[in-house]
């Protein structure tokens, strides 16, 4: 599915053979756009810098990204499934159509506009700093709105997927994004950060059964302790990056993110328009 693939592409741009693989679970969860640094990264060091990953080691820490998210929110998993075997008109069985919701317009981005999405991943370091100052603005305006107790409506959770849609952007920061959006829309920060991080949950699953089913696993030569050492890497950075972003969140510390977004947005215009 091309938004799987973009997914893959934005969200787990980390997950190279020889790149840190405690990043894969940090850049989840960080709002700073990994696809965004990604991008600069090869156009101001070249594309070798950036060799192709591991297919199994893919797997592996998409796994790895997705358990942490699991672990940390696996209480209101458990009730929402809990929910579901009701099999009511129930809250957890509305939430759960709520997350279905926030991913259909991402879905028809990937199905109606592949080539286009495959075309801004080239080196657009022009795109690239303009969309992380988009960023950085979303982070500086949800840090200045106002707490309140709202919870996600229908309406919200479709409005939160579009700006997950145009997180596709390289710059754009998916967890930035939806979480400054629902803030923004006056959503409880907390809920805010909740709502985010289970929407992922499912397109991570859905990009691993992609690559499972397209039996390409076979041909993966990464060694087993690699593999492992990448893992573990990952769920633990992840468990740590996501936690401390909930706490930022609850807390108005997004700025902090803000000005970095700013500051790297800038120099790539700046290294653009010199070029």
């Amino acid at each position: 599915m091309p938004f799987l693939r973009s997914l893959r592409q934005k969200n787990n741009d980390s997950f190279r053979s020889d790149y840190p693989w405690h990043c894969s679970g940090l850049t989840e969860f960080l709002p700073v756009s990994s696809s965004g640094h990604l991008e600069l990264t090869k156009v101001i060091f070249g594309d070798n810098s950036v060799p192709e990953e591991s297919l199994m080691m893919t797997v592996l820490l998409h796994a790895a990204t997705a358990l942490s998210t699991i672990v940390i929110f696996r209480k209101d998993i458990l009730e929402l499934l809990g929910g579901l075997f009701q099999f009511k008109n129930n809250e957890q069985f509305q939430y759960s159509l709520k997350i279905v919701i926030s991913m259909i317009p991402a879905a028809a981005v990937g199905v109606l506009f592949e080539e286009e999405i495959d075309a801004l991943f080239g080196g657009q370091v022009l795109l690239v700093g303009c969309m992380l100052l988009v960023t950085g603005t979303l982070l500086f305006l949800a840090d200045r709105a106002k707490h309140t107790d709202k919870s996600v409506s229908t309406l919200n959770s479709f409005v939160i997927g579009i700006a997950q849609a145009i997180a596709i952007l390289p710059g754009i920061s998916r967890s930035g994004a939806t979480i400054s959006t629902s803030v923004l829309l006056g959503i409880d920060r907390a809920k805010a950060a909740r709502f985010s991080f289970l929407m992922v949950v499912p397109l991570i699953l859905g990009k691993m059964a992609k690559d499972i089913l397209s039996g390409d696993l076979a041909s993966s030569t990464t060694e087993p302790t690699l593999l492992i050492a990448g893992f573990a890497a990952a769920f633990i950075s992840g468990l740590i990056a996501c936690q401390w972003m909930i706490s930022l969140v609850r807390k108005s510390q997004l700025k902090y993110f803000s000005f970095y977004c700013y500051a790297v947005g800038l120099a790539a215009i700046i290294y653009a328009i010199a070029s």
